[in-house]
Order: C-alpha cells, then sequence, then structure tokens
C-alpha cells in the first residue's frame, strides 16, 4: 500500500508540472505573436509586474479580437496635454522645442501623442501640397510627415486635442502645441510669395508685421526704405525684429508709411523680399456717437421737412451715414446734404454731418426716421419721430359746401 500510495504520488506531480510547463509554453507563444502584430494587453488580461512576467495569483489570459475604431467620446477632451516629438530616426525620437531646423529636401515626420489630434499647418501647406504632406492617426498618437520641403514650407506646425460628440469634432486650442520649422534652403533666403508687392495698413490702433520670413535662423535681416533710399532704425521698442515673425511696427505712425522692403544675408549671399506697400489708416478709438435733430416734429402737410444726423468725433476719420424714413415706403428718393467741418471744441475733432431733405410733406412722410453713423469701429444708431397734419387752411376749405347757383328765373 505504501508503494502504491507513493507511486500514486509521484505520477500525479509529474502530470502537474507537465500542465505548468504547457501552461508556460503556450504563454510564450501568445506573447511572441502579440509582439509580432504590436498588439496592446486586451483590457481583461491580468496585470503584470514590471519584470513582464504574469503576477502571482493572476487568472488564465483570454484574448478578444480588436473592437472597431468607434468615434471619439467627449471624454477625448479630458486626455491630458499633448506631447509633440521629431521622429529622428526608425523607432528614435526627441522633444522638440520652440523652432526646429530641417535641411531642405529632407523629410519632416513629427509625432503628437494623443487620441484623436488634429494638426496645424502653414497656409502654403493648406492650399497646395501636392500630396507631399500626409497626416495619420493611430491608437494613442498622430503622425504628420513632409517629405520632398522646400524652403516654401517654413512655418508654424501645431497639434490640437481634438473635442468629440458623436462625428462632431473640433480643436482644442487652449492645450495645442507648437513648433516653428524652418526648412534652409541654399538659393532662397526667404519664403517664396506669390505676389511681387504686399499692401499692408497700418492701424494706429495696432502693431503693424512686416512678415519678411526667413528659411534660415542663422540668417541676418534689415529693414529698407525704397524712397528715400535708407536702411530704417530698429531699435527694439518702436520697431523690433523676430526671426520666426518678422518686423514689428508697435505704434504705427503717419511717417512709417511707404513703401519697404527686408534684406537678408547669410554668408555670400544676400537677397530682397517683395516690396510692402504701408497705407497710414486713422482708427478710431470708438464708434461713433450721432445725434439726431429735426426741423420741427410736426409738420403739416405741403410744408418742407429737414432732419439733421450730427457725429463730433476724432479728426481724419471717415463716417459713413446711412437713412431709414417712412417715403421709403412709396419709393421717395433719398436726398441729404453731407459736410465735414473741424469742430471748435477741442484740437484734433471735427464734425460730420448728413441733412435729410423732404420737401412738401404728405401724410406718408410721417413716422420714425433714423440714423445710422459707422466708422471703422463699428455702428451706432438713434431715431426721431415726425408727425404730419393736415393745414389749417386745407382742413377748413374741406369742410365749405359750396352751393351750386340758383338759375335766373
Amino acid at each position: 500500500m505504501v508503494a502504491v500510495n507513493g507511486s500514486g504520488e509521484k505520477w500525479r506531480l509529474v502530470l502537474l508540472g507537465a500542465f505548468l510547463i504547457c501552461g508556460l509554453i503556450l504563454e510564450f507563444g501568445q506573447c511572441q505573436q502579440d509582439e509580432q502584430e504590436g498588439r496592446t494587453t486586451p483590457p481583461d488580461r491580468k496585470p503584470k509586474s514590471s519584470k513582464g512576467k504574469p503576477v502571482r495569483g493572476a487568472g488564465k489570459a483570454t484574448t478578444k479580437p480588436k473592437p472597431k475604431a468607434t468615434p471619439a467620446s467627449p471624454s477625448a477632451a479630458n486626455q491630458g496635454p499633448v506631447h509633440l516629438t521629431q521622429v529622428v530616426n526608425k523607432g528614435k525620437f526627441q522633444h522638440v522645442g520652440d523652432s526646429l531646423s530641417i535641411r531642405s529636401g529632407d523629410t519632416l515626420e513629427l509625432r503628437c501623442k494623443g487620441n484623436p489630434v488634429g494638426w496645424g499647418v502653414p497656409v502654403y501647406l493648406e492650399e497646395d501640397d501636392e500630396g507631399r504632406l500626409r497626416t495619420v492617426q493611430h491608437d494613442r498618437y498622430g503622425t504628420l510627415t513632409l517629405s520632398n520641403s522646400t524652403g516654401a514650407d517654413t512655418g508654424e506646425y501645431t497639434c490640437f486635442p481634438m473635442y468629440c460628440e458623436q462625428r462632431d469634432c473640433r480643436k482644442v486650442y487652449d492645450k495645442a502645441v507648437k513648433v516653428f520649422v524652418f526648412f534652409p534652403d541654399p538659393q532662397e533666403l526667404f519664403v517664396p510669395s506669390s505676389s511681387y508687392y504686399e499692401v499692408i495698413q497700418l492701424r494706429t490702433n495696432w502693431p503693424t508685421v512686416l512678415p519678411c520670413q526667413v528659411t534660415s535662423p542663422d540668417a541676418k535681416v534689415s529693414l529698407h526704405r525704397e524712397f528715400p533710399p535708407v536702411e530704417v532704425a530698429v531699435d527694439g521698442a518702436e520697431i523690433t525684429f523676430n526671426v520666426k515673425q518678422g518686423f514689428t511696427i508697435h505704434r504705427p505712425k503717419l511717417h512709417h508709411a511707404g513703401e519697404l522692403y527686408c534684406v537678408a544675408s547669410l554668408g555670400n549671399l544676400r537677397q530682397s523680399s517683395v516690396k510692402y506697400m504701408l497705407i497710414y489708416v486713422n482708427y478710431p478709438v470708438a464708434p461713433p456717437t450721432p445725434v439726431i435733430q429735426a426741423s420741427s416734429n410736426s409738420v403739416a402737410i405741403g410744408q418742407n421737412l429737414q432732419v439733421t444726423c450730427t457725429v463730433i468725433g476724432e479728426q481724419d476719420v471717415v463716417i459713413d451715414f446711412t437713412w431709414e424714413y417712412p417715403g421709403q415706403q412709396i419709393g421717395r428718393p433719398l436726398y441729404t446734404q453731407d459736410s465735414v467741418h473741424p469742430d471748435g471744441g477741442g484740437l484734433g475733432r471735427q464734425q460730420s454731418q448728413t441733412v435729410l431733405l423732404v420737401d412738401e410733406v404728405r401724410e406718408v412722410d410721417g413716422g420714425t426716421y433714423t440714423c445710422t453713423a459707422q466708422n471703422l469701429q463699428g455702428s451706432r444708431t438713434t431715431s426721431t419721430t415726425i408727425k404730419v397734419f393736415a393745414a389749417p387752411a386745407a382742413a377748413a376749405k374741406d369742410k365749405v359746401k359750396v352751393k351750386p347757383k340758383p338759375k335766373k328765373p
């Protein structure tokens, strides 16, 4: 009995060991298959330790088919900040800073962690990338690949996390990451432009930027005036330069207007940019405030009416007036007298005025007269009401009955 019992125990141990070995072989084969196919651990698989071995006490692993892609849920916006890296070699990545420099002709490949993500590229590539630009969304990241690069591709590249509801997605701008990419071209120091002249407004209430975008961050750039031919001083306060933005005129004045251009030099190469025609525009600080006044708020039929709309504002600021009046309903034409005069109330002020003329008022001319004054900052409206009544003489005449003359006997 002891021998038999000892032999049975030995067989049970052998069988248990064989089952354990088979389980390990199956598990190792499954891991190799997962690694080859690039699959991640299914959600229902038991957790593993930091060394990659099954945690003690974990159950048997099962493999489920890969679920079909579904539209991202609103929680996609809470995926945290996105991360942008550059693919420098197969399987090798490096974090990107504010800018990159890629030799013209090479391939740019960016990887942005997040699902889903969207991309922003320079306007040139948005309009016509000639099939060189490709973006792909993977399970946990998106990629942007630009092949056969040129100096014209220089600009800002942006990765946006996306907020999705069903099939409707929008970019989350406050969590975007950006990188400015230069593509140095040995023959082109400036990013090519589609036009020789570019018209730019010098707005008194807003800084003015002259792009003068260069393809290399090492290029030295200066600002010049066409006539008289002179280099414009860049003092770092009134005018500043940034290699990613160009020249900025922070407080535009009338003397900044004219034709300007940029000159870039790098090594033995020296080139000029396109011409920038700067037009000075005196922008108002606020929309106009019109005041309306009628020659009389109660007018008899047949009399003349004048409605005046006046704006006191900044000098050299153009005011556009428009009218709405009851006579429009019957097609009565608009007659106005417009004028602009200096305002005696203060320096740098002017009075803009329009007078609406209504000759021989009719009953239909009674109602609301509305004046709208508009400048570059916006518009404001004011109104007045005119009453029209029958003249006393005309009313009395209507009441008199004319009797027929008696016949002579």
